[in-house]
């Protein structure tokens, strides 16, 4: 179809947001669509929830595009993109955007490579001139090519550092033997050096084409008025035919194969998968619901019988369908020792799947998550424009409409039967990657045996009773800063509309007034883990089931400033969930077996956090920055500090650390605030007074100038070295908390000062990271580096000379409006999610300056002057109380296969 004009698709007229409570949900709903001339497709949703516009360009090459010889090139392209235009100087495509409030990313699948901005509504066309610019003329400089493959090269070293993708890809090289998806996608560092400058110009020329383009525009704008920029942007942009390089189609095969990788890891990873469908075939949807009742939340098949007890630390089933063929999986995270158990348990639950199908409840449970999960993910402005050029590119945009209508429609028969089709116990492959002296090799014999011999244990009914309403109780409430706020006796009540989704974020928290007692560090997080196994009338499975059909998921909250609980349940849900949470709030079982085999799990997880290469570096830095208490240890606690909790301690904890204080509910999304009050003022009115309770005292910064600064370093088998710096810096509640926000803002980021020096002028890494880390008691300037071994005091010299420059000269004008301007953007552009929405409330109730912090979070940003960061970094980056934390790594190029694949 080609037209002139934009062709309406969902029908309606421009309204406040696209979706309400009580419809069918239309996703399409206002959408236009218009092809250009030239092949261009466009697609502009208005939505006017939140004063934001993203615009994600679509193109539809990816790693399936590139034949052998280009293995990686999509993604290189990509990092490309960002590299400059006759028009536009290296970084000044970042730069442009960050001055106009937005952010921008992309990233490379299988099938296709999309590019995103997110900013301001006012900035469409600054956007829609950038992005078209960027697209149509990319100078692909040979210089900026040499470094930038310095920097990917990085990036595929990082990623040999993650044990999950090293096991997930690696499960694809072991299910197919000729299509493309075998590959280890982003390239290895042989066959990136070998790409040249006349290698990507080929690539784009034939792939980056009008024709292959979708350009989808969703926000706050008016239709016509965005056509207009688009078209403008777009609409001289010659046509031109794309080249077709198709995969080699991958022969029918059924049978069983494994393989074992090793290597430096603390935890086993076990991934396994079935060839399945594409995404437009009839089953589809069937697999997708199969996935969910397997392993969506915590009433799932996987969580109940694998996470609970203790087998492994999570678990998780997804159906992956990239165009032209699918890929069912179930992954594990466990100890080494546990893998024959997890074994087993996967082959059960895939068998019932398989032979009995889930029950209608049970479906029923998974249907609702997977319903509130497409809520989610189209919340966003940039997920729906995503979503709308996705469903394009398949097929067309009613696509998302006629996926979701099909949720409601499938029943249990039908997922027994994809199950039963396409998860046959002949056909299965599997990957383990173990320590390298722990744990027996998975072999293709043994997981054979486990799916071929499964006993079906006698299937448990889950009984859980809705709890008892109670009558709405009218609140005095007061609006403070858009906020209903109701100050009950025992507790302080927030609630906020933010349309767009029919859906709301409900919590309960409470401020950690004292820090978890250093010999038992992680106490807090276990109580509020094991308090989610069971409450009141309820078990584990009962009350994750009477969550999840209210279309959520119960989440624990352990932060360094407060802990708590939450859900994100559909809109009129609102008064059941805030019932249940008051249950877990206030009557937890927190009985021994519970609690014993949560702390089992969290020690599982602390150990594996060394596998970590980002989190470990800064776990090593605040420990010599704070030592071993207070914000020095990891909330989550250490092995040594886990075991040492006794299940009374956890209960004499939750007397003091949760019902002795007074807690904060809140509830942000589509609600009629003061009904919604009146709601939750009939769940807390009760409770008993407690006064407020405030976070003031200090956590102490140890490194003193004078004394040599604290380094804390681990080696491993890696292939990076990872360095986290630690500086002291402002607190939350401290006047120079917006300043060091936007030294953050100039430091880091695609165009900030430390990404153009280290990265793109050095090509030292591929992650780079400054920001300004701040807590109520306490407060740092943070960097993160990670770069080849060899490199390592290169890096810290580089990085140590950037950082000084800010203590000696003031930051120039144009970078300082920049990173003011982002600053002042985002702030837009994250309350176009309810989640964040939540979490800007609860953040500045609890450990901010109070209410009065919303009314205008931009202003606090542009009141900074240049002589205000100078002055913050001359206070905080002394390298004399500079605390370091270094994960070195050996160079290890990759993970080595075990003798017994098959």
């Amino acid at each position: 179809m080609k037209s002139k004009k934009g062709v309406a698709i969902g029908g309606g007229e421009e309204a406040r947001s696209p979706f309400t409570v009580d419809s069918s949900r239309i996703w399409t709903k206002g959408v236009t669509k218009e092809v250009l001339p030239n092949g261009l497709t466009l697609l502009i949703q208005p939505d006017h929830s939140a004063p934001v516009v993203a615009v994600v360009t679509h193109v539809e090459a990816g790693f399936f595009d590139e034949p052998d010889r280009w293995t990686g090139i999509s993604h290189v392209l990509e990092h490309m993109f960002f590299k400059g235009t006759p028009r536009r100087g290296v970084g000044a495509i970042a730069r442009e955007t960050k001055s106009a409030g937005g952010y921008l990313n992309a990233s490379t699948t299988y099938d296709h490579t999309s590019y995103f901005t997110v900013l301001p509504a006012s900035g469409l066309e600054a956007a829609l001139d950038i992005q078209s610019d960027a697209l149509r003329n990319s100078l692909i400089d040979q210089g900026e090519l040499t470094r930038e493959l310095q920097v990917i090269i990085q990036e595929a070293k990082r990623k040999l550092d993650s044990p999950s993708s090293v096991a997930y890809e690696t499960l694809h090289e072991v299910m197919f033997d000729r299509h493309r998806i075998r590959r280890w996608r982003i390239g290895h560092e042989d066959q990136l050096a070998r790409l040249t400058r006349h290698d990507l110009w080929a690539y784009y020329r034939s792939r980056y084409v009008p024709e292959r383009t979708i350009v989808a525009i969703v926000g706050a704008v008016d239709a016509e008025r965005a056509l207009e920029l688009a078209r403008a942007a777009y609409g001289e942009w010659p046509p031109s035919a794309g080249a077709v390089d198709r995969s080699p189609e991958e022969p029918e095969r059924r049978e069983v194969r494994a393989r074992t990788l090793r290597g430096d890891v603390s935890q086993a990873e076990l991934v396994l998968g079935w060839r399945a469908v594409p995404p437009l075939h009839p089953d589809a949807t069937a697999l997708d619901l199969a996935a969910a009742v397997l392993g969506s939340g915590r009433g799932s098949w996987l969580y109940r019988s694998l996470r609970e007890p203790g087998i492994v630390t999570w678990a998780a089933a997804h159906n992956y369908a990239p165009t032209e063929l699918g890929v069912f999986s179930v992954s594990a995270e466990l100890r080494p020792e546990r893998l024959e158990s997890a074994l087993a348990g996967v082959a059960e639950a895939v068998s019932r799947l398989a032979l009995v199908g889930p029950t209608a409840d049970e479906l029923d449970r998974a249907r609702t998550l997977v319903r509130a999960r497409w809520a989610r993910r189209l919340e966003s402005m940039e997920g729906r424009a995503s979503a709308l050029a996705a469903a394009e590119a398949l097929a067309d945009v009613g696509l998302l409409d006629r996926e979701y209508a099909l949720l409601a429609e499938i029943g249990p028969d039908q997922v027994r039967e994809a199950g039963a089709r396409y998860l046959a116990p002949d056909a299965v492959a599997g990957v383990a990657y173990l320590p390298s002296a722990e744990g027996r090799d998975l072999t293709a014999d043994a997981l054979a045996r486990a799916f071929a011999v499964t006993q079906l244990r006698p299937a448990t009914d889950i009984v859980a009773p809705r709890p008892r309403r109670r009558p709405a109780v009218p609140a005095r409430s007061s609006r403070e800063h858009g906020v209903r706020v109701t100050r009950l006796p025992g507790a302080d009540l927030l609630v906020y509309r933010k349309s767009g989704v029919p859906l709301v974020n409900l919590g309960i928290y409470v401020p950690r007034t004292a820090f978890d007692p250093p010999a038992k560090a992680g106490l807090g997080s276990l109580l509020v883990r094991a308090a989610a196994r069971g409450a009141g009338e309820l078990d584990g499975a009962a009350l994750a089931f009477a969550f999840e059909r209210l279309g959520g998921t119960l989440a624990t909250s352990s932060a360094s400033d407060w802990l708590g609980f939450g859900a994100s349940v559909l809109s009129e849900n609102l008064a059941e969930a805030a019932l249940l949470l008051d249950s877990v709030f206030s009557q937890p079982h927190l009985n021994d077996p519970d609690v014993a085999a949560e702390r089992g799990l969290m020690m599982a997880e602390a150990e594996q956090v060394a596998d970590d290469m980002f989190r470990y570096p800064f776990q090593l830095a605040f420990s010599a920055a704070f030592g071993e208490r207070g914000y020095g240890l990891p909330v989550g606690g250490l092995p040594e500090t886990l075991s040492a909790i006794a299940p009374a301690d956890v209960r004499a904890w939750q007397a003091t650390a949760l019902v002795g204080v007074r807690p904060v509910v809140l509830a942000v999304g589509d609600v009629d605030p003061e009904r919604a009050s009146d709601e939750l003022a009939g769940v807390f009115a009760a409770r008993p007074a407690v006064a407020v309770a405030e976070l003031s005292q200090a956590v102490e910064w140890i490194p003193r100038a004078g004394v040599e600064s604290p380094v804390r370093v681990v080696s491993r088998d890696k292939a990076q070295a990872a360095l986290a710096m630690a500086f002291p810096g402002p607190s939350r509640r401290d006047p120079d908390h917006a300043a060091a926000q936007v030294w953050g803002a100039v430091a880091s980021g695609l165009g900030g000062r430390l990404f153009e020096a280290l990265r793109d002028r050095r090509s030292l890494a591929y992650t780079v990271v400054a920001t300004a880390w701040q807590k109520a008691r306490g407060g740092a300037l943070l960097t993160y580096i990670a770069t080849s071994p060899e490199r390592e005091e290169e890096a810290r010299e580089e990085m140590l000379a950037e950082l000084e420059r800010f203590t000696r000269e003031p930051v120039a004008g144009a970078e300082l409006g920049q990173a003011v301007n982002y600053l002042a953007g985002q702030a837009e552009v994250s309350r176009q999610s309810g989640a964040a929405v939540a979490g800007e409330i609860l953040e500045a109730w609890l450990a901010g300056g109070g209410l009065e912090e919303l009314a205008d979070p931009a202003a606090r940003f542009r009141a900074v002057e240049a002589g205000d960061i100078q002055r913050v970094a001359a206070l905080s980056l002394d390298p004399t109380r500079k605390a370091e934390g270094v994960v070195r790594g050996t160079g290890a190029a990759r993970p080595p296969v075990a003798a017994t694949a098959g």
